[in-house]
């Protein structure tokens, strides 16, 4: 028997972006799927990672309600998680107002493309700016802690279990504290440390004169709670006291788990690229359409395919939101 062997002619090479579109579905919006469609398996691992990290130190897990607690111009007064809900509302309504960017395009109506492209940009201005306040806030921090040697925080409540600021009860000690610079610093330390406002000796006495004061650790009781210590067990834990975490970095956290500062950091921050990407981009299409570039090529499909970036980033944050403020 002879083998048969099977040959594609010229016609049946593989897809080149031509005129043939598998799924109906141009070249560059093919592509664009690909990328969106790689895009969330990268952060589908991070917010996986983020999931079981949480699962594995849940007891010292930080609440959400007590992290995010900042409303602008509004200072002092608690009001969790309103402001990260107002950033999702903004973000979800740009999608809006790409969808009906897009649809305009359709029409080939130039003026409405422009305006809602305007207001899709608008609103990434927005979102990224608040991300940007929102770190800020979470950076400064809001009470102060105590991180003892064994890596514990330690946080202050009065007898009804409200939070208590450093501020509010430390007392300044006659002791002279310098920060290590490069130039001051021993061979061994790479990089030098900025002071906290307070010594550990001055939120001690200052502890000791308050005897109203208690101290609240970071795990979390079966009723979601931190748990409280009692006046004797909170002077003996703090005697262990050997730093004083202000806000949160890579190294310290003072609302928790160190975990949730750098899972914070670099999912948002991640996320936050995305969104400023998306607007430096929208504002480039924004432009192509005031010129007229896309009229007289009579096809918006440009504007469509940033679209589907927008409402990628749009979708993205609503798992961050889940994961990171109502979970």
């Amino acid at each position: 028997m002879g083998a048969t062997v099977t040959t594609a002619n010229n016609d049946e090479k593989t897809w080149g972006g031509g005129d043939i579109q598998p799924l109906g579905a141009s070249y560059g919006k093919m592509m664009m799927w690909f990328f969106i469609v790689s895009d969330a398996l990268t952060f589908s691992g991070f917010l996986g990672a983020y999931g079981f990290s949480r699962f594995k130190f849940i007891e010292t897990w930080p609440l959400a309600d007590e992290v995010f607690t900042h409303f602008p111009f509004m200072h002092g007064v608690s009001a969790p998680m309103y402001y990260v809900a107002l950033m999702t509302f903004i973000l979800i309504f740009s999608s809006v107002t790409m969808v009906l960017a897009v649809d305009a395009g359709h029409q080939l109506k130039k003026t409405k493309v422009a305006i809602y492209m305007f207001l899709t940009i608008i609103g990434g201005l927005i979102f990224v700016g608040s991300q940007a306040w929102e770190w800020k806030n979470f950076i400064k921090g809001e009470y102060g802690a105590i991180e003892t040697k064994g890596g514990s925080l330690l946080q202050f409540v009065d007898a009804k279990g409200n939070r208590v600021a450093l501020e509010d009860f430390a007392v300044k000690l006659p002791e002279q504290r310098e920060a290590l610079s490069r130039a001051k610093a021993k061979w061994f330390m790479e990089d030098a440390e900025t002071l906290p406002t307070y010594s550990v000796a001055e939120i001690q006495a200052g502890f000791k004169a308050h005897p109203e004061l208690l101290i609240r650790t970071e795990k979390l009781t079966a009723e979601k709670k931190k748990t409280i210590l009692t006046r004797a067990e909170s002077e003996t834990r703090l005697s262990d006291a050997k730093y004083v975490v202000e806000g949160a970095n890579l190294t310290r956290n003072e609302y928790g788990s160190k975990l949730f500062a750098d899972f914070f950091f670099f999912i948002t921050g991640f996320h936050g690229f995305h969104v400023f990407s998306g607007v430096i981009i929208n504002i480039i299409i924004f432009f192509n359409v005031l010129l007229g570039t896309y009229e007289k090529r009579r096809s918006y499909e440009m504007v469509e395919k940033v679209g589907l970036y927008w409402h990628f980033v749009d979708l993205v944050w609503v798992f961050v939101f889940t994961v990171f403020y109502l979970v």
